[in-house]
This record gives C-alpha cells, sequence and structure tokens, in this order.
C-alpha cells in the first residue's frame, strides 16, 4: 500500500486508461475532422426581384463549400490538419464576408441608380366638413 491508504494502480488498469484515453482523443479529432476538415466559406451572387423599385437586383450571401476530408491521420500529424483546416475556413470566412459586404454595398448603389420607383398614390381628398345647422332662438312670450 502507498503512504495515502490506496493500493497502486495495476498494469491492466494503467492499460485500459491507457487505451481509454487514445480513444477519446481519436474520437474527438474525428469528430472535429467531420466538422471543420476542408469546409470553406464563398460568396455568391444571386438575382432577387425589388418589388419597390420594380427591378431586379443582385444581392451577395456566404454559403459553406465543402471541397474534401482527411482520409487518415494519426498523432500529432492529425493535430496539424486540423489546425490547417480550422485557419483556412476562418480565413476564408472573414475574406468572402469581406468581398460579400463589398459587393452589396455596390449592389447598393446599383439599385438606387436604377430604382422606378411607382408614383405615390394620389392622397384621397378630404371629406367635407358637415353641415352645422343653427336654429334661431325663441323668445319667451
Amino acid at each position: 500500500m502507498h503512504s495515502n491508504g490506496m493500493q497502486p494502480p495495476t498494469r491492466r488498469l494503467r492499460l485500459v486508461q491507457r487505451v481509454a484515453s487514445v480513444l477519446a482523443a481519436g474520437a474527438l479529432a474525428g469528430a472535429l475532422t467531420i466538422a471543420l476538415a476542408a469546409c470553406v466559406v464563398v460568396p455568391q451572387t444571386r438575382e432577387v426581384y425589388d418589388p419597390e423599385c420594380r427591378i431586379m437586383t443582385r444581392q451577395m450571401t456566404l454559403e459553406s463549400a465543402y471541397v474534401g476530408g482527411f482520409q487518415r491521420c494519426s498523432g500529432d500529424g492529425c493535430l496539424v490538419l486540423l489546425t490547417t483546416a480550422g485557419a483556412v475556413t476562418a480565413a476564408s470566412a472573414v475574406v468572402s464576408g469581406s468581398i460579400a459586404l463589398v459587393g452589396n454595398v455596390v449592389y447598393w448603389f446599383e439599385r438606387q441608380g436604377q430604382c422606378n420607383r411607382a408614383p405615390p398614390a394620389p392622397a384621397p381628398a378630404p371629406a367635407p366638413a358637415p353641415a352645422l345647422s343653427v336654429k334661431p332662438a325663441v323668445a319667451a312670450p
């Protein structure tokens, strides 16, 4: 017995703990690989109808795209691949977001130049004021 009153871990217990930690790390790496592997964000331009201006306008949105995944990795190589994939995903989101923002500002100015707003509807004519009838005062007899 050790000085703390507990039995030292047996060889089998240490082996089971080691296998469990390796499996947990592998499962985490696999989940991260699926989540982050070769995923990039790209800007997409779409044509949409603007009912206010009665024209087709362009609008940029961000889309996720799956480029490919890892086949096999292990150990530190897996960590490097996951770190790189995460950095690429984050960088593509920043760059694509900036492109979409600038593109949408340009498309907004383009829309302002082409906008054919409908003429305002004529205001309804005011209703005539009700006629007031005044009765003459009756003299007391």
